[in-house]
């Protein structure tokens, strides 16, 4: 386990510390008290929610200079997984597996080591982002930009082994219309939205992130040796917040099938600080600019659901030069199938009179 892997661990833990304290309190617990219209949305915590899916998970680096209008796109080989997962009241668990009969041509973009412990937690009142991840093992994609046509046909998936990225963020969003739209119903599947519905969201985040190589990021043998001023550095460390707003809504048609799409848009500063090839460092602070998108498609009903879910999240970074700036994005892309079973034998967990 790396330095950096056990720095994320301890960070998620202290978080989880800090905020279940806080939620044995009874100002939060009124604070996340919501009078649901049954009207417009049912609630099926009480059942079990179990769910098969596909899932891919994804991760990117981009350096952008807005001058040249060009960039360098960085990836990592983010495999199709396979699980299954359930939720019963605020329990969730999903175990996704890689299979490599699934994912058997993806060698062609190198091999990538990652840890990504993306959790999203929905309430009825708030939803709460968190990402803790690691890359290890980049790709550029779009190689006709950077070394041109004739190079990118010879190796048309250059492979940067060496890049390896962390990110620490949270994201918390508080949502104004709890009583009539739902969150949980196209993400986590436990509720069912039976009418269309929107609200305003209103909130903000924090985030870490780092990317280093063994080499310059950016590649010496460019086609264009003005892109980036010439400026090259090896490793870049990014502190940001912004304060974001947003909407959502949830189309319903015939009562079952649905549309939903959030977006939030937010922002703020960053402290930036580059390690340049020549041993110094670049410091300075930028504008940041963030957004989260959430979209969902299927059908939904009180007993199953079928649909696709998508939640992204971008973040853009001025750099310490003339109109360029880094851009990090995260975000999880599954399709699943749920059935919803009632519990004959009740299980008692210690619990507050609150709906959330």
């Amino acid at each position: 386990m790396t330095h950096m892997t056990k720095r994320l661990l301890l960070l998620a833990s202290l978080i989880c510390a800090a905020v279940i304290p806080a939620a044995g309190q009874n100002a939060f617990w009124r604070f996340l008290k919501t009078d649901t219209d049954t009207a417009y949305v049912e609630d099926y915590t009480k059942e079990l929610t179990a769910r098969v899916y596909a899932s891919r998970k994804y991760n990117r680096y981009d350096i952008v200079d807005a001058r040249q209008k060009k960039d360098i796109l960085y990836r990592p080989n983010s495999p199709l997984n396979i699980g299954f997962g359930a939720n019963y009241k605020f329990l969730g668990l999903n175990l996704g597996f890689n299979f490599p009969f699934i994912n058997r041509h993806n060698d062609k973009y190198g091999k990538t080591k990652y840890l990504d412990l993306q959790t999203h937690i929905y309430l009825r009142k708030v939803v709460v982002d968190f990402y803790g991840q690691t890359y290890k093992g980049f790709y550029i994609a779009n190689p006709d930009k950077v070394y041109g046509n004739d190079n990118a046909a010879q190796n048309p998936h250059p492979q940067r082994p060496d890049i390896r990225n962390a990110a620490v963020g949270l994201n918390a969003q508080y949502i104004f219309n709890d009583k009539k739209f739902s969150y949980r119903a196209p993400n986590l599947q436990n509720e069912y939205q039976k009418k269309s519905a929107g609200s305003f969201l209103v909130g903000g985040d924090i985030f870490h992130i780092q990317v280093k190589g063994d080499s310059s990021l950016v590649p010496f043998n460019l086609t264009d040796t003005a892109f980036l001023h010439d400026f090259h550095y090896y490793k870049s460390s990014i502190i940001s917040t912004t304060a974001n707003a947003g909407y959502a809504y949830t189309f319903v048609y015939r009562h079952h099938w649905f549309l939903s799409l959030s977006v939030t848009g937010g922002l703020g500063i960053n402290r930036t600080k580059l390690f340049l090839e020549d041993g110094t460092i670049s410091r300075s602070f930028g504008w940041q600019v963030n957004s989260t998108i959430r979209a969902a498609l299927g059908y939904n009903s009180a007993n199953f659901f079928a649909g696709v879910h998508y939640v992204g999240t971008s973040n853009r970074s001025e750099m310490p030069l003339p109109n360029a700036y880094q851009t990090f994005g995260a975000g999880n892309l599954r399709f699943s199938i749920v059935r919803r079973f009632k519990i004959s034998h009740k299980i008692n967990f210690p619990s507050r009179k609150v709906s959330t």
